[in-house]
């Protein structure tokens, strides 16, 4: 194993301990989860993407531009009924699709703490500028897969605080 990837598989088991409910002591630990890192790339050199689809498919736009050295990881995430993944944020944004159950998001930044719900075959979008917690607050298991965009060697979560204004 080389040096790059003993690195990268301390920084893989730190971000799973991290999803599990490790971490520091001020933060708010997950609980009923568990989770598989499915694979983790880096892009090393810098690319950009545009697409734009019309006619009878319909009309849609996506557009990606990525500096060189960027991390993308792919990870499932299991929650049971009841379970729940801390608050924690991201040094990036993170694609979510929710492929089994009934996923509850809450974002930091929310005073009012309004759920954002999710059902399989939705996905939801964290930019990853601040802090949230997903809920599984349903009587089923939930999967989602998650898709990570981060720099070179980053910790795919970063735990972070209760924000103190959600009734959980």
């Amino acid at each position: 194993m080389s040096k790059r990837q003993l690195v990268q598989a301390v920084l893989v088991g730190v971000t799973l301990a991290a999803t599990m409910g490790g971490g520091l002591g001020w933060a708010t630990g997950g609980s009923g989860t568990s989770s598989t890192l499915l694979g983790r790339g880096t892009f090393a050199e810098a690319f950009e993407v545009k697409r734009r689809v019309q006619g009878a498919a319909g009309r849609w736009k996506v557009e990606v531009a990525a500096k060189p050295n960027l991390d993308i990881a792919t990870q499932m995430i299991t929650f049971d009924p009841g379970g729940q993944s801390g608050w924690h944020s991201h040094p990036g944004p993170v694609f979510i699709s929710v492929v089994a159950g009934t996923m509850t998001f809450y974002e930091s930044e929310d005073p009012d703490c309004l759920p954002i719900v999710r059902t399989a075959g939705q996905g939801y979008l964290d930019v990853g500028a601040h802090a949230h917690i997903a809920r599984n607050e349903s009587d089923a298991p939930a999967v989602n897969l998650v898709t990570y965009f981060a720099p070179v060697g980053a910790a795919l979560r970063i735990d972070q605080p209760d924000p103190g204004h959600c009734p959980f």
